[in-house]
């Protein structure tokens, strides 16, 4: 397999785009005092927009980018970040991201998986970007669900030299981790999730539990009060598309307002992250021109879902780590119908964006799941 090294690097006519096209907003009108009542808030994206455009800075973040290990396998149409550990053994782990985020968001527990207190701990951290995002190529052909991306991770990283390896994931890198662990058991000595993938129905014989049924009907009411965003994905991407390729801040207010309901910061984005934080991801969704490409996946992922039969399980040993800001989350019997569950971690803080809300509690939890499964 083909492995080339890569840099990020945008021309500066995409940046002077950018910016002509943040001069011209054209911003929608609010009723009074409603916030964030109907969606993105007026005021909240007004002063997004003015940080973006005047005190932003591509530029910088590119150069802090530079600083980790980028690569590309073109065969493969994807890129990915590549940091070996410290110590005598690193343990090969690859961490798949979810929407609306980006490998960008994996970055900040990479140092403390890779140089971790004890050396006897260290991995050597592999973090692709899902096809269709970021600097990945954009599909060019229907059917880029998790089944087809969890075979272009085991062709990565046997490709890397890793014939055995460990998965984590959140989001719909958890689907792509559970995937892993469900059809590529050979390779995969473990997987670590914080999440349940969405999709997932075990094989039920006879009647739920109670609180199985009562998990099924707030997922049902999550997704009827919450959903719309994923409706539109799973069915339409592509009408979405046309505006959100072609607005940034129809597309800031897209993924801002994500950030905002999944991440444990009660309605107030600037407990967890900083504007230039935002921008970044937003950025890269702009000038990738992938945010239309990561919406497909919702539409692949629709008509391949994680409906488990009889003898269907996840047989690899799972670590669970359960944030308590991320809603709907199966109980511990829902999720032990169909994966072997050996830990499990209630965590005291957190949403959906662990990697990035809670590096260092993450990182711990996945350094103590996979020290039974290194050798």
């Amino acid at each position: 397999m083909r492995i080339e090294p890569f840099t990020p690097r945008v021309p500066d006519s995409a940046i002077e785009d950018l910016r002509a096209r943040l001069e011209r907003t054209r911003f929608p009108d609010a009723l009074p005092d409603t916030g964030w009542t109907y969606g993105a808030d007026l005021d909240t994206m007004r002063t997004l927009r003015d940080h973006w455009l005047h005190r932003f800075d591509w530029r910088a973040q590119e150069a802090e980018l530079a600083r980790w290990h980028h690569h590309r396998a073109p065969d493969l149409g994807i890129h990915f970040v590549h940091e070996r550990g410290a110590g005598p053994r690193p343990f090969p782990l690859v961490i798949t991201h979810g929407w609306p985020g980006s490998f960008l968001e994996i970055l900040p527990i990479v140092p403390l998986l890779t140089h971790p207190p004890d050396p006897a701990d260290a991995f050597d951290v592999v973090v692709p970007s899902l096809p269709g995002y970021g600097y990945s190529d954009r599909p060019t052909r229907p059917g880029m669900d998790p089944f087809r991306t969890a075979e272009i991770w085991d062709d990565l990283m046997r490709g890397l030299g890793y014939p055995r390896y460990g998965a984590q994931g959140g989001d719909m890198g958890a689907a792509v981790s559970t995937v892993l662990g469900l059809r590529h058991a050979a390779s995969v000595a473990a997987i670590h999730l914080n999440y349940i993938p969405g999709s997932y129905r075990p094989f039920v014989d006879g009647e739920p539990t109670a609180a199985e049924k009562q998990f099924l009907a707030d997922a049902d009411d999550w997704w009827a009060r919450r959903g719309a965003y994923g409706h539109v994905q799973r069915n339409e991407p592509q009408t979405l598309a046309f505006a959100l390729n072609d607005s940034p801040m129809g597309l800031a207010a897209w993924i801002v307002t994500k950030l905002r309901e999944w991440a444990d910061c009660d309605g107030r984005l600037e407990r967890r992250f900083t504007f230039d934080e935002i921008l970044t991801h937003v950025s890269l969704y702009w000038f990738t021109e992938t945010i239309g490409s990561s919406c497909r996946r919702y539409f692949d992922g629709r008509l391949a879902p994680l409906h488990f039969g009889r003898g269907d399980r996840v047989s690899v040993p799972c670590g669970i780590a359960r944030f308590p800001k991320e809603e709907p989350f199966p109980p511990r019997e829902w999720i032990e119908r169909g994966y072997d569950v050996a830990r499990w971690t209630e965590m005291p803080r957190g949403g959906h964006f662990a990697s990035m809300e809670e590096p260092a509690l993450l990182a711990e939890d996945i350094r103590g799941f996979f020290r039974p499964y290194r050798v």
